[in-house]
């Protein structure tokens, strides 16, 4: 492992660099990045915004002495080549970013500093740890070392919802000898849930007093914010905690609420602000028979993370619990409504249960259920050598104790062989109430943690290429 003279040299180099790495996450976080598929095309297969992000991604690593190509717009590949160019040790980073609700206190993309932190969307998930991987690299070929191995950054593009990047990846360059996402927490991830979406859909719905609901901005995220337009009179309504009610013109009533959001992941602590509307629609009579049938079905659905209203919960040894989360809502011109499924589970679970549990409680409520996608559950050996490596440089720079773990997430590991989730986050560590959670509104990382997922990462890599592949 490292001696006291290199972690010095190590942490006197990241104070030399650190406000150039905080530009460089700046730049990247001020360009939206979402999936815009409306205005993709060739060379732009996820939108613009993706492109411009990935390409300012590439212009880092050539910048860093990188050799940097775009792929057709899925993917970026950028080497520091070593001795044999046939095997990578690759790092894997995304550029794009889910949605940004309206419950920002700032421009989501005009990053600022305040107290130590960095706040902006695409700070924690994915940008700030991409030019923090990627400045790890750059240490070593600054320093003039030649691994047995190519370092490569893989920079993708659509993370966020199809990883249609990653299968373009597999299918020009194949399995690289081992993978590392920065886009999971610390000390090291060998397995992940499986992740299972679905819709529910209304039955017919007769005489209307929804007039308009479209809330939620992913699949994977619990809104923090929410609001749907009702046929109603706004004198007659309740003031409740959490929920704000305006004027909507043509005898409609605008209800918007606050909830406390988070990743369809970790919905423990989280308030699904899909779930107060559905209350507050429900304890005032604001819906129509047929909408209070669905209505129900959605708060069956999300008063319960573990499933078991739903007829999913499971459990297992490796993963735990099942959960299961709305993460979006909305209504087409004819009433109809729909409401979203993200499920994370452990290996005592499948699509076909999901689809008979599902299905069933959709009938009980007039509703049809159909699946969206499916991945399995995804894990290697935490007694191999790669995790033991990893843990071990973790606990070393630290100064913990910890141990290997697996996650609820979806990450880029899951679709690689030979891989793990590896930092930055530590949830045990406390942020203050304003700095809000990756995917959540108020997105922001702490430069400390920043700081030390660097250093961790300037030795992983050169743990991993000792390795004999």
């Amino acid at each position: 492992m490292a001696d006291l003279q290199l972690t010095h040299e190590i942490d006197a180099w990241i104070d030399e660099h650190w406000e150039t790495i905080v530009d460089e996450i700046e730049k990247l976080v001020n360009i939206p990045s979402q999936e815009d598929l409306d205005h993709a095309g060739e060379g732009m297969p996820f939108g613009p915004g993706p492109l411009n992000a990935l390409n300012a991604g590439l212009d880092l690593c050539g910048r860093l002495g990188m050799e940097a190509q775009n792929h057709e717009g899925y993917v970026g590949t950028a080497d520091y080549p070593g001795a044999d160019p046939t095997k990578q040790i690759c790092l894997i980073a995304h550029l794009d970013t889910v949605p940004c609700g309206p419950g920002w206190s700032q421009d989501p993309h005009k990053m600022t500093r305040r107290d130590g932190y960095l706040i902006g969307r695409g700070t924690l998930d994915d940008k700030g740890p991409f030019v923090v991987g990627a400045y790890a690299m750059r240490y070593w070929h600054e320093k003039g070392v030649e691994f047995p191995y190519t370092m490569r950054m893989i920079l993708g593009a659509n993370e966020e919802t199809t990883l249609r990047d990653v299968e373009y990846y597999l299918e020009h360059f194949g399995e690289p000898a081992f993978l590392m996402t920065p886009d999971a927490e610390f000390p090291v991830c060998y397995g992940e849930k499986g992740i299972y979406q679905g819709v529910f859909t209304s039955g017919p719905i007769t005489d209307s007093v929804i007039a308009d609901w479209h809330a939620g901005e992913a699949f994977n995220a619990i809104p923090t914010d929410a609001s749907v337009t009702v046929r109603a009179d706004i004198t007659a309504l309740p003031a409740v905690d959490g929920i704000t009610l305006s004027d909507a013109g043509d005898g409609c009533v605008l209800i918007a609420a606050k909830g406390k959001g988070g990743h369809a992941s970790q919905p423990q602590g989280a308030i699904n602000a899909i779930g107060m509307l559905v209350d507050y629609l429900l304890d005032n009579g604001l819906c129509s028979a047929s909408e209070k049938q669905f209505l129900e079905l959605q708060k069956t659905l999300i008063d319960d993370y573990s499933g078991a209203g739903v007829g999913v919960a499971a459990t297992d040894e490796l993963f735990g619990d099942l959960t299961i989360i709305g993460g979006m809502v909305w209504r087409d011109e004819d009433g109809t409504l729909h409401q979203s499924v993200d499920s994370r589970y452990p290996t005592t679970f499948s699509r076909e249960q999901f689809e008979t549990a599902l299905s069933a409680t959709a009938a009980r409520f007039g509703a049809t259920y159909e699946t969206d996608n499916d991945t399995t559950p995804f894990y290697i050996d935490p007694n191999g050598p790669e995790i033991q490596k990893l843990i071990s440089v973790y606990n070393e720079v630290t100064g913990e104790d910890r141990k290997p773990f697996t996650i609820g997430g979806g990450t880029y590991a899951r679709e690689f062989k030979n891989a793990a989730g590896f930092g930055p986050e530590m949830p045990w560590v406390e942020t203050p109430a304003w700095v809000g959670p990756m995917h959540g509104d108020d997105e922001g990382v702490s430069e400390d943690l920043l700081k030390t997922t660097l250093k961790i990462y300037i030795l992983a890599i050169a743990e991993i290429m000792k390795i004999e592949y």
